[in-house]
């Protein structure tokens, strides 16, 4: 196997595709599937033990049947990517950079969203962008999840105002008894754009084995990756460069006519993702947990020039150089839980620490194609960023139980506290490609740091009423930022900053009779400003400016109303939505300092980081899931529409009434699984989504060029086929109309993806 897999990832573009089998898919809308009669039994840590939350969000739950089936994923970001209102910055696999977008936030406000795998929290909270404030989804590979659960809204207040668009909490396996497994995964992309046309395979290697003596419990797993991306970017110019042919004539986001020079950052990554999870029952009632995960991606991106000389060689641009580079990365997270349960008190402490133990990337300066070699160059790390997380709750029900056995009463308690550190250094090399690091050219260090407390009491206090009642306290504080923006520049230090926002909660949810829930829930949030918002610089042109270390929190005020339908076969629901944010941090255009290579400052007009005044998004989503529409058909799928814009911002007035960047006013997906006998599923699934824009005035009026946002409408295909009880294949397309469009960046087109699946 592993001789063919190696095999696969050298084959020529030409070269027939193997026949394999199967990835995982996901789950949708509240409902679960019935496990096959062969499927082996699970237990799972956490689904094990009570939720001390008790959350009243609404709450979609995805899991690892509906994944098996439904879903060709090669990486867990693919398993939300059918979840009512939420798109996935995926661009291609292997991406480390896949931020989380909702109902009321782009893709660039990845701090509004939480992402935790077993109660360790995945998410970047050290930027909200695209980039290194991207979740790191790169800690969980498909084959461990049991379930996915997403929360819409910051309406629970055990968690902090990140929660405004959504919490993602992930539950992985921990096997009763032995429980080994193994898939072989292959995938092939065929990309065509421009003068680029390319072949792009991925081959995956996964096993997991875990199991249970007496009080002790272990499961560990390792997935390993080669993958190879279509182009990241486009190098362009307002005219081709002299003595040069080659150039492609296309428009701008803004309409104006360029020239596309070549393709750049076309990526091949190496990754593995090595997981241990340990448990031990203390007693009974007492559980002590640890979990492991380690990281590791080497890369290297190349660049492709359409532009020829006379001689018919290729001619680079300095705006090849970014798309050249090397990079390795080595994280490791680390969780520790303690938990407890007895018949009215529940009660758990945690800690997690994630760690950039090694995060380093080269690209040349010197003149291409010299500096294909080596030569000077830029070399950035981030070693000794990361984050730490301590966490202490509690929940005291009362022992009084309605007549389904549902606690009457259930008072919430916690205290929670974090700092994360960013350390984002630039030095120049004489080698960018193996060279010792020379002098530092730019740096931006700092710290952030939180510590909260929270209440939520839910109280039934009439048949089928349930209020919820909670309120969040925290405390915030920047402290340490420094800034260097050029080798000539000594840096400055930033000053110290706090703040602190009270959040209150409540939720009223009416059950009239066994089928019908409707929900009325509102929540204040506040969104502190990450350590990069503040120390984190800017790129003004070809040089660095200073931040804005002065930013203020943003303040969340959210409303849902929700009618939801559930019965045996599924559920359907229809919810309304208002969001108001004041401060909101979005880049915008404003004048900057920006200090010269030479040392001197002059004021520039520049994007970055400010308080937007007031932003305002309101909308509905419909979700509906149905198992049984007719006779072995699933039906599931959403609709979201979203006014999402500027409603206040003196600082930038063509702003006001224009659609917030990123977020469509239509997204929609649909999935369709026949099951036509029993070892069989056929699934087709579409997701679309209108235009949206990049820019507060929406001034990128062009979708379809590289860093324009456009809309898409995908369609997916998948087959799966239980062979016996300990063998399943599967194949599946994505992306199978073809259809090329930017979100941004250029996304994946047609791909297709077979694995095989063995369990003992």
């Amino acid at each position: 196997m592993m001789y063919f897999y190696l095999a696969a990832l050298a084959a020529p573009a030409a070269a027939p595709l193997p026949v394999l089998a199967p990835a995982f898919a996901p789950d949708l809308i509240d409902a679960e599937p019935s496990p096959s009669a062969d499927q082996k039994d699970i237990v799972v840590t956490a689904e094990s033990r009570r939720k001390i939350e008790n959350v009243p969000n609404t709450t979609v739950t995805v899991d690892a049947a509906r994944i098996a089936t439904t879903i060709n994923a090669v990486s867990i970001e693919d398993t939300l990517k059918y979840a009512p209102s939420l798109i996935i910055r995926k661009r291609s696999i292997g991406d480390n950079f896949a931020p989380i977008a909702t109902r009321t936030s782009g893709l660039g406000a990845s701090a509004r969203s939480l992402i935790f795998a077993d109660g360790v929290p995945l998410s970047a909270l050290i930027a909200n962008n695209n980039g290194n404030g991207s979740p790191k989804w790169q800690l969980v590979s498909p084959a461990e999840i049991a379930k996915i659960d997403v929360l819409y809204g910051p309406f629970s207040a055990a968690y902090a105002g990140n929660s405004i668009g959504t919490v993602v909490n992930i539950t992985t396996r921990l096997p009763d008894t032995l429980d080994a497994q193994a898939t072989l995964l292959f995938n092939n992309q065929w990309h065509t754009q421009y003068a680029t046309s390319l072949s792009l395979p991925t081959g995956q290697v996964s096993a997991s084995i875990g199991d249970r003596f007496g009080r002790f419990a272990f499961f560990t797993s390792i997935t390993h990756t080669v993958s190879n991306a279509q182009p990241i970017a486009y190098v362009t110019a307002t005219t081709t460069p002299a003595g040069t042919v080659g150039s492609i004539a296309t428009f701008n986001r803004l309409g104006a006519p360029i020239r596309v020079l070549g393709a750049s950052d076309i990526d091949h990554h190496v990754q593995d993702t090595i997981k241990l999870k340990l448990a031990y029952d203390l007693t009974e009632n007492i559980r002590a947990s640890y979990v492991l995960g380690v990281f590791l991606d080497s890369s290297q991106a190349r660049i492709d020039s359409y532009l020829r000389n006379v001689a018919g060689d290729a001619v680079y641009t300095s705006g090849f150089n970014s798309g050249l580079y090397l990079r390795e990365q080595r994280h490791f997270i680390h969780g520790a839980t303690i938990d407890g349960q007895a018949s009215r008190l529940d009660w758990q402490l945690a800690g997690s620490l994630y760690d950039y133990a090694t995060d380093a990337q080269s690209s040349p300066t010197a003149t291409l194609p010299a500096a294909f070699t080596g030569g000077t160059g830029i070399v950035q790390r981030q070693d000794g960023t990361g984050w730490w997380t301590l966490d202490g709750k509690a929940a005291l029900r009362s022992g009084a139980k309605d007549s389904n056995g549902i606690d009457d009463h259930v008072l919430s308690i916690g205290a929670h506290a974090d700092r994360y550190t960013l350390r984002s250094q630039s030095f120049a090399t004489s080698d960018w490609i193996g060279g010792i690091l020379g002098s530092r050219t730019a740096a931006s260090l700092g710290n952030t740091r939180t510590v909260a407390i929270w209440a939520q009491d839910a109280w039934r206090f009439a048949p089928g009423v349930v209020l919820t009642l909670g309120a969040r306290q925290e405390w915030w504080r920047a402290a340490d930022g420094f800034n260097q923006v050029s080798a000539a520049s000594p840096g400055i230090g930033q000053p110290v900053r706090t703040a602190n926002g009270f959040s209150p909660k409540a939720t009223l949810q009416w059950q009239p009779g066994a089928n019908w829930s409707f929900k009325a829930s509102f929540g204040q949030a506040w969104r502190f400003p990450t350590v990069g918002e503040l120390y984190q610089a800017t790129t003004v042109g070809t040089v660095l400016a200073n931040p804005n270390p002065n930013l203020r929190p943003e303040r969340a005020r959210s409303v849902e109303l929700a009618a939801d339908y559930h019965d045996a076969s599924g559920s359907i629901r229809l919810s309304l939505f208002n969001e108001v944010v004041d401060g909101a941090l979005i880049s915008q255009t404003g004048p900057l300092a920006v200090v010269q290579p030479n040392g001197t400052t002059v004021t520039a007009t520049a994007s970055f980081v400010q308080n937007v005044q007031q932003t305002r998004a309101r909308g509905v989503e419909f979700a509906v899931d149905r198992r049984d529409v007719i006779h072995h058909v699933d039906l599931s799928g959403s609709v979201t529409y979203a006014d999402a814009i500027t409603s206040q911002n003196p600082v930038f007035p063509s702003s006001v009434g224009r659609l917030l960047p990123s977020v469509p006013r239509w997204k929609a997906n649909a999935v369709v699984t026949w099951r036509p006998i029993e070892r069989v599923a056929l699934t087709a699934a579409a997701r679309y989504s209108s235009r949206n824009f990049a820019t507060l005035d929406n001034a990128d009026i062009f979708g379809d060029t590289f860093q324009g946002f456009d809309k898409y409408f995908v369609v997916d295909l998948r087959g799966t086929l239980r062979l016996n009880r300990q063998l399943d294949a599967a194949i599946g397309i994505d992306n199978v109309n073809n259809n090329r469009y930017f979100l941004f960046h250029p996304f994946p087109q047609r791909s297709v993806t077979a694995s095989l699946h063995w369990r003992l």
